[in-house]
């Protein structure tokens, strides 16, 4: 089976499970951003509810209270009213002998039998009722008497004494009526209180409650956007070996699903990227081994003497193809970094030998632009892998001969602290744009500040040179410097604290 079928299959595999999942479970992100304010906002509906209920409560009984409270002081004066009026009747027929006007007396009596019963009506307390029962005993005893002599009115002097005992009586109900009543209003305190302690201690628990579900539901919902961003920025950098899992809500799962896709989509791209540049660098590095050689035949006249012009060209011939050949062996040095991590063959080299073959190898060119090299290299000795710090010293070697204008300095020095070496080289062109300084490590990236030049390069030594020198457990910096040239620092250690790889 071909790779795209393979991956055209896995895909096909991926998007119907994830349909099957979202159909079986068709959790969202927008559900769960919902359910979360609704856990969180319901602790706090549910204590203003109560709040609520309890409010009513208390405004309901406070209603009854005042509404009773009024009608048992209105009927408590017309009670007193009505026995001075029954009174008053019963002293007026004494005096006046007259028992016609006991009438205003059994109208009193009717009307305070009528505000009675009212009253007996109401929701009195057990106090108030004993009152209100003697208070209508007395008053019916007295009716009962008055009744009996209503002929005789000078036997009627013997009884507006009673009306003392009644009008006591009457007192006696309107004050433990007020005193009731204040403390029903007490009681209606005490309860207000209640209430109000009882919302704070509600709110006092709530609110940290829905904070702590607050919490709860802002880390679910960054949770997966953080593994996206993290899934995406890892692709950014071009980690494609890793594999991408999002956590949550059923359609980010299926979105980081399908940026998985993505990331294996893109390391095929890769893998068929790497393998182009093999065969193509491979393919030119044949026909260029036969310019070269053929060039440098000619420069040392064994087709023909040659005249200085011609000579001249011939070296122009050589040198170009010996260019074009660092550029092919720069591709192909970095299609095996992207393969896999070349192994190191690591032994005792001498840094200042290596050193020494780098610049006889580009000597050519450092004398064609009159490049002057100020060499400090003292003997030190390192575990490592002779090819491949050569290849990171031509590197930037080549960089800082290519960018230095003719006639200009190249320094060079080498020095050794707490068991690494440090290889510094500074060029005299113009030095590295601040814009390009994050960048410079980066594969094909070439920056802003390009040379005019027959053999543009690659934009690879640095990102390779680097590579090898984080393989040997060092590494290359550009160090900032004021004013112009390049300062590039190469560090990698004495010894070898792995073993041989």
């Amino acid at each position: 089976m071909s790779a795209r079928a393979e991956i055209a299959k896995q895909d096909s595999g991926i998007s119907v499970g994830s349909l099957s999942r979202l159909r079986r479970d068709p959790k969202s992100f927008l559900k769960l951003i919902l359910l979360g304010f609704a856990l969180v906002g319901l602790p706090l509906i549910i204590a203003l509810i109560n709040s609520a209920f309890s409010i009513d409560r208390l405004a309901d009984q406070s209603r009854k209270a005042v509404y009773q409270a009024a009608q048992i002081a209105h009927s408590s004066r017309a009670l007193a009213d009505e026995i001075a009026a029954m009174e008053r009747a019963v002293r007026q027929a004494h005096i006046l002998s007259d028992t016609s006007l006991l009438e205003g007396y059994f109208r009193a009596h009717n009307k305070f039998e009528s505000m009675s019963a009212s009253l007996s009506e109401l929701s009195l307390h057990d106090e108030q009722k004993q009152l209100l029962s003697h208070l209508q005993t007395s008053e019916a005893s007295i009716f009962k008497k008055v009744s009996a002599v209503k002929q005789s009115p000078e036997k009627l002097r013997d009884l507006i004494g009673n009306f003392v005992l009644l009008r006591d009586s009457a007192r006696t109900f309107s004050w433990v009526g007020y005193t009731l009543i204040e403390r029903e209003v007490d009681e209606m305190q005490d309860m207000a209180g209640y209430a109000r302690f009882t919302v704070g201690w509600q709110l006092l628990a709530l609110i940290p409650f829905a904070i702590l579900l607050a919490f709860f539901f802002s880390v679910r919902i960054a949770r997966p956007i953080r593994q996206i961003d993290e899934a995406i920025r890892n692709m950014g950098q071009g980690e494609l070996f890793k594999a991408i899992s999002v956590e949550g809500p059923q359609d980010l799962v299926y979105f980081g699903e399908r940026l998985d896709w993505m990331r294996r989509r893109l390391l095929k791209l890769e893998e068929q990227k790497t393998r182009f540049l093999q065969h193509v660098s491979h393919e030119l590095k044949t026909p260029l081994t036969a310019m070269r050689e053929g060039a440098d035949l000619l420069a040392e006249g064994v087709a023909g003497k040659l005249t200085e012009e011609q000579q001249r060209i011939a070296r122009i011939l050589h040198s170009n193809s010996i260019q074009l050949q660092r550029r092919i062996e720069d591709l192909l040095s970095y299609s095996a970094l992207q393969a896999e991590k070349a192994a190191l063959v690591k032994q005792e080299a001498n840094l200042t030998k290596i050193l020494d073959a780098v610049l006889q190898d580009q000597n050519l060119i450092i004398m064609s632009k009159g490049l002057r090299i100020d060499l400090s290299c003292p003997e030190l000795v390192i575990d490592c892998d002779e090819q491949k710090i050569k290849v990171i010293i031509d590197n930037l070697l080549s960089n800082a001969v290519k960018f230095s204008p003719p006639g200009g300095c190249i320094r060079i020095w080498t020095s050794k602290t707490a068991g690494m070496v440090q290889l510094d080289i500074v060029d005299a062109g113009l030095g590295v744009d601040e814009a390009d300084r994050e960048k410079v490590f980066e594969p094909f990236y070439q920056g802003r500040r390009i040379l005019d030049s027959h053999v543009r390069g690659t934009g690879l030594g640095l990102s390779i040179a680097r590579e090898y020198a984080l393989a040997h457990g060092g590494n290359i910096e550009l160090i900032p410097k004021i004013g112009a040239g390049a300062h590039f620092r190469l560090t990698i250690p004495v010894c070898d604290l792995e073993g041989p790889l």
